[in-house]
Formats: structure tokens, sequence, C-alpha cells
């Protein structure tokens, strides 16, 4: 790291001494109400951080009253400044990497001493190592995988504080090709059961039969016996309670008992009939509910709670993707973990507004590129109805990067494979496993086929349901198609080249084929759209990220749909014109020739010229030609120069854009889609003045305290008539006032190297956003200015967390 960021963190640890200085006592865990009581707590709460690696930081006796104070979910290495010489280089967008440690202090209580105690990660990047109270639990490198620990040996209870201690290390350079973050990243819990209790995803929810009045869902869960040895068997028994979407119970059940030894598991297993189902469905996700428990002798030993759907997903060679009896093609987008200013440690709402914006684009399914998500990135995306393939890795046995997971691969694949696999296979979301993108492996058969069989069957082991693909790279460059490598896998998944894939298809017609990988063109649209076999794509990629740069000083890629603040670029407005149903019409000038994709597209999409611009305000004001392009599903569009008419196009058969040559004049250029000769889409554009004033306007207008929630506050330059000013780049500052703070300031210039943290940022193509956090309850008022614009306000009303969760549930 280099020294000016160490003199740095010097500097701002001295400014957090007072706050440690005065730390209270240490977290206690939530009470045991019963002795049978199940705790499952939130414990990201007040943990110590300090960057660099100090000797003994793991010793229960190390003092850490001198490091941060803060709560996790936490990526530090965004909260730095980006520099040329970080180790990460543009792979990980220029910002830092190294070694950080975390210690948290907590307490349990006398009644707990006779309880199973665990800790559970959901992600730390990377490379880390756990202890509690000087024992070391264990290491795991790969930072996209959630694990536990079993602590129960090595507590200390009754007000006797325990002290949990994680090291990260992510100091070795450069290990990823993308902005990876570095800390404990996901959210962390401590739980408390029984002896005799559910071991961990166990619990297991299928539906082999639906039909439209009936569906069999079969139950499944292993029960384990952690009593002392000597112990009198445990006989026990499981109920399973369904709950209907509207909350009703539907049916409960109970297995018949079993007598569960000391030190040994059962596994129980129940089908129950749903009549009427309600389908779990892109269009109307509806989620059961699943409640089970533990019983012996009229007791609750333990229990927990599945969300899960009712639906049937399957892939057929000639006719592609089919949910629920519907066929329907894949419209998917590739998205990383990153979320610009809030680096990976991202509130889930946060994602929302992403996620909600891609899908009234017509996006109705997500890979993770190129690893397992955040839980609750998938709790989203079942809630709004989106497809997901689940992505496990980006190497294997030969790196892309000299630190990279090849590393750890043949130790760790099979298990983070199938840890991965355990914890999401409930998500109805969920269609497909990837297990690697771009693998080098596959040009040596010898290699990668014995490794893709491996990964292959332990999916299939942990989860019999879902089908696995992987994303191939030029295959017929490694012989893919030829060698018996792709028909490994369930579904043929590869990364551009279209044609290949189709004629890979025709030359073996029982192959189910995928686009894992595709750029934006027209042409990757109509491969798609006019081929029954090919069952969707994953566009490169949905949004901006962090990371993947070329060269200094670009820090991140521009090939998403959405640039990093969330905000559609003109290209998602073609696309929606493509895939989405409601009748949309979107007009841009062309500033550039339309983009063509060269014969070796694996990197391209990545760094995206800006061709096109929703604005009618061009550099030159004077008398000259513009090349206007109109983005439309409607049958016929009209386009208008300030009420005139400049003649009616009608939707061309090839999805190709309706383009006129306008001679440019000031004022307003109107388009307006028409479906049987009445109006029903309609986009104007207006030339803008000097900028005047700022407009301030929030992604959601109430917040709670709760750490997932965020507003986004866009904060937009406009003339005196509130045109929007496309070329202002203004230095704005931010204020908070009331019960909130500022969790970031961001713009889409992925060439601004400016801080994520501070309360002013240069707008870009006239606009910039602040993300703001409710601390408190009342009323949060953000105001913006700069110098010579007219101050923009907005208010955000703080509502209690269970009335704002009621509010927005899709």
């Amino acid at each position: 790291m280099p020294a000016l960021i160490r003199s740095l963190w010097v500097c701002f640890s001295a400014l957090v001494l007072t706050a440690a200085a005065a730390l209270g006592p240490p977290v206690s865990a939530a009470p045991l109400t019963s002795p049978a009581s199940h705790v499952r707590q939130n414990f990201d709460s007040r943990w110590h951080f300090t960057l660099g690696d100090p000797a003994n930081a793991q010793t229960p006796s190390y003092s850490h009253t001198k490091w941060r104070l803060l709560d996790v979910p936490h990526d530090w290495s965004i909260e730095w400044a980006f520099d040329a010489a970080n180790p990460t280089g543009g792979a990980g967008g220029f910002l830092p990497a190294g070694v950080g440690w975390y210690r948290k202090s907590f307490t349990l209580p006398a009644t707990a001493k006779s309880r199973r105690v665990a800790i559970e990660f959901d992600g730390v990047m990377a490379n880390s190592d756990v202890w509690i109270n000087g024992v070391h639990l264990g290491r795991r490198p790969f930072g996209y995988v959630g694990f536990r620990y079993d602590l129960t040996n090595h507590l200390r209870f009754g007000g006797t504080a325990n002290v949990l201690a994680v090291r990260v290390d992510n100091a070795a350079q450069p290990a990823s090709r993308w902005y990876a973050g570095a800390g404990i990243y996901r959210h962390v819990f401590l739980t408390i059961t029984n002896p005799v209790h559910f071991e961990a995803q166990s619990t297991f929810v299928t539906t082999p039969k639906i039909a439209a009045d009936r569906a069999t869902v079969r139950l499944q869960s292993v029960v384990l016996n952690r009593n002392n040895a000597g112990t009198a068997p445990a006989k026990i028994t499981v109920q399973y309670s369904l709950l209907a979407p509207n909350g009703a119970v539907v049916r409960t059940v109970e297995t018949t008992p079993q007598s569960v030894a000391s030190g040994k598991s059962a596994n129980f297993v129940q089908e129950v009939a749903v009549t009427n189902p309600e389908r779990w469905d892109i269009a109307n996700p509806r989620l059961y509910r699943l409640r089970a428990k533990i019983r012996a002798t009229g007791a609750t030993l333990d229990s927990e709670e599945v969300l899960f759907g009712i639906r049937e997903a399957r892939f057929e060679p000639t006719t592609g993707f089919w949910l629920n009896g519907q066929n329907m093609k894949i419209k998917g987008v590739c998205l990383h973990q990153d979320a610009g200013a809030f680096g990976v440690a991202v509130p889930v709402l946060a994602w929302k507004s992403r996620l909600a914006t891609l899908k009234q684009l017509g996006v109705n399914a997500i890979r993770t590129a190129h690893n397992p998500p955040a839980p609750e990135f998938l709790d989203l995306c079942d809630r709004m109805g989106f497809l997901v393939m689940d992505e496990m890795f980006d190497t294997w046995t030969i790196r892309k990067n000299p630190y990279d997971y090849s590393l750890y691969f043949n130790e760790w694949a099979r298990r983070d494979t199938r840890d991965t696999v355990r914890r999401d296979r409930n998500h109805p979301s969920v269609i497909l496993y990837s297990i690697g993108n771009e693998i080098r492996d596959t040009p040596r058969p010898e290699i990668a086929k014995p490794i893709l069989t491996l990964l292959r069957d332990t999916c299939h082991e942990n989860d019999p349901t879902r089908l696995v693909t992987q994303a191939l790279f030029r295959p017929n460059v490694s012989h893919d198609y030829d060698n018996g490598l792709a028909d490994l896998l369930d579904v043929v998944g590869q990364n551009y080249r279209e044609n290949e894939l189709l004629a890979a298809h025709e030359a073996k017609p029982t192959r189910r084929i995928i686009g894992t990988e595709n750029g934006h063109d027209r042409r990757v649209w109509l491969a798609l759209r006019d081929n029954p076999a090919y069952s969707g794509q994953f566009l490169w990629s949905g949004i901006d990220y962090l990371g993947e740069a070329r060269r200094w000083p670009t820090v991140g890629a521009g090939s998403g749909l959405l640039d990093r603040t969330g905000r559609p670029r003109p290209l998602a407005y073609e696309r929606q014109s493509w895939w989405s149903d409601s009748p949309m019409v979107y007009a841009v000038r062309r500033v550039a020739a339309e983009r063509t994709t060269p014969s070796d597209p694996g990197f391209e999409p990545l760094q995206r010229p800006q061709q096109t611009f929703a604005d009618w305000t061009p550099a030159s004001l004077d008398t000259h030609d513009e090349n206007v392009e109109v983005y439309s599903n409607c049958e016929s569009v009209e386009l208008f120069i300030n009420n005139r008419s400049l003649g009616v196009q009608a939707l061309p058969p090839d999805a190709s854009p309706r383009i006129w040559k306008v001679p440019f004049e000031s004022g307003t250029l109107r388009a307006v889609g028409t479906k049987a000769g009445k109006p029903v889409a309609e986009h104007t554009l207006r030339t803008a003045g000097k900028p005047a004033k700022i407009v301030l306007t929030p992604d959601s207008a109430t917040l709670t305290t709760d750490w997932e929630d965020v507003s986004t506050v866009t904060a937009t330059i406009v003339d005196a008539d509130g045109v929007p000013v496309p070329t202002a780049n203004d230095s704005i500052r931010f204020t908070v006032t009331g019960p909130g703070t500022l969790a970031g300031v961001d713009n889409a210039d992925n060439t601004s190297h400016e801080s994520f943290r501070g309360n002013s940022r240069r707008a870009f193509q006239g606009y910039c956003v602040a993300l703001v956090r409710a601390t408190g309850a009342g009323t949060i008022t953000v105001t913006a200015s700069a110098p010579g614009l007219t101050d923009g306000a907005v208010t955000i009303r703080v509502l209690p967390a269970k009335k704002k969760e009621a509010a927005s549930q899709p």
C-alpha cells in the first residue's frame, strides 16, 4: 500500500480515538426466552477495525480500544483514494488492498452454557482467519462464499467477555479481474440452538409435481444431536407448516418419529399436497413460507423458516426455456456485486432501486458474474421476479492473475460449490448454476473434463432439481464442442459469438443452449429472437462497475445499460424497445457511427465510447444537421420539431431504430408512438440554456434506520426553465440536516478520482448523486449547492421499519 494511504489512515484513526476510548461494555447476545429458544441474532454492530497487521491481535488480552469503531457490512477499500500506484491496478479499479483486522467483544448469558453457539459470516473479502478467545477456528480463502464456525467449546458464559477476531488479507495483488473490495462486507449472525437442532442449510424444499390444481411439495431436513456422549437418544419428529403467500396456513404435517443418538444425525422427509397452488412467476413472484420445528415430548427443540416458490422451470433443446408451461426468452444482464460509492457493501434497497430500473427496461434475469451473490440479493430477486444464473468461479486451476482463486481451487472448489448450492437451492429465482466463466483450463480437456464433471456432480448431489452450465469462451478454438467437454454440461453456455453457439446446436440438436455473456448489438438480439432453441442471453453488462479498467485514469468499466449511479444510458432504451411489452418511445442524437462488433469481442464491450445523447443541446447551436434515432416498440412513430411533423415511420421488422436527419433548431424535439392510430407513448427533448439551479430527486422519499435502507438523491443542474443542462459539470456540495447522514457521493464518470466519502461531487453530464441514510426518527433535509446556482432541497421522512416494509412489498 502506498505510504500516502498509510499516513492518511493514521490521521483518520486519530479522529476516532476519543469515541473509541468511551466505548461501553461488550455487546450482549439476545436473551434466551425458554430452554427451547432458537436465536439468530444480527451481529453487525460495534466491531473494532484497524488497517494493518498488528502482532497478537487474535489474543483476548490484546487491546483494541484505539481501533476504529464501526458496523459491518464494511468495505474499507472503497473509503480510500484512487492511485495509479495501487497494486490492484486497473483490474481492481486502482483502489488499495492490504491486511485488516476486526475484533468484537460480547457476552453470553449463563443459560446459554448448555446450548450450541455458532458464528455465521455471509462473506469476507478475502483469505479470512477467525479466532474466538484466541482459538483459531479456520481459514476461508474465497471471499464470495458464506461460512460458519461452531464456537461452543471455546466460550465463556455469565457475563465474562468473549473476543471474536477476524484477520482479512487481500494484500497479494493482483488477485481479481474486477473490483472485489476488502473486509467483512456482508452480514454476520450469531446463532444459539438446542443441542438437538437442524443442520445448517439442510432444509430443502422441492416441488416434484406441479399442475394447475395440485402440487406436491417435498420437504427434507437433517437433524443433529450434539448432546454429550452417554445422553439418552432423542426421540423426535419434525413438524412442517406451509403458509400461503397471504400468510394463511395451508397444511401442517408431522413426520414419523425417529430416535437420534448423541453425536448422530437423521434425515426427515415429508411430502405435502397443495391444492390450487399459487405459482412463482416473473410477473407474479408468489412466495410460500415453510415453518419447520423439531418436536420431542410436546416441546419444540429447534425451529427455522424457509421461503420458497412453487414453479416449474425447464430447458428444451428445440424450444429453449419454459417457466410454468410458458415458453419464454431469458432476457438477462450480467452484474458484478459492487455499486459505485458503496463498493461491495451494498444495502439491499440500493439493489432494489437498480433492479426495478432494469425490470422497466424488460430485463427478466440476472447472471451473478462471476461469483455467488449475497443471500439478500437472491431474496430480492425472489420477491421482484427475476430469474438467476448463480455463478461460482472465474478461474479453475489455470490463473488469470498471479494471486487469484487458482491458488486455492484444488483444495476448496468442491467445498465452496457445495456450500453455495446448499445455501441457494431454496430460491425460486435460481434456475441455473454456472460453474465457471471463460475458464482457461478448457483447452486441456484432460484437466478440464474431470474438473467439470466434479463440479457438475457436486451441484447435482446437493440440488438435483437444477441444471448446470458454464460460460465457454472460444469453444471452437479449444475444441470444446468436438472433444466432449461441452456435452458434459446440462445446458451449453457460450460467451459472445452467437452464430458459433447456434452452429453447435445445429450440429447436435439435442444440446440445450444459452448465451452466458453477450454484447449490446442488434444482431445479438436477433440471434436470440429468431431462433427458438436459443434459451436466452445475458448482456455484458447490466450496470457499470469498478475495476476491469484498461489504463489510468479510467477506474471502471462503462458497458452497462445503467451507469454507476443507476441511471439508464440511451442504449438501454434501445434494448427496452426490443425487450419490453409496455409501449415506449425514446429519441436520441447520434454523434458517432453505428457501433459494430469486431470479430473478437471478448473484452470490447468494457470501454464503450459515448455515441448517443438523450438531449437536444448539441455543442453548436448554429444551423446544421443532426442524426436522430428513435427507439420504440410502437406500430408507428411520428417525429416533431417545434410542433412541425417530420414524418411517420412504421416499426421495422429487423428491430433497427427509426432514423431521421433533422436540420437543427433550438426548441423541442418530440417523438410520439402510436398503436392502432392512437398515441400510446411520447418522449420529448428540449434545448437547454445556461445552468441556473439544482433540482434534487430522491428515489425514495422515506427511510428507516435499517442499515439496508438508503435513498439515492439525484442532483440535476437545470436552466431557468427546468431543462437539464447536459454539459454542466459544477461541483455540488451536499448538506444533510436532521436525523440523517451522507453514506457517499458519486457520479457516472469512470475517469473521476473524487472521494466517494466526501460531501461534494462534480456533476457529470449534468448530474451527480448523494446517498442518504437515516440515523433516527424525524425528517431529513438534503440541500445541494454550487456557486452561481440556486440551491436545491428535498425532505425525506423516517418511518418505522415495519411500516415501510409493509408499504414496499412488491
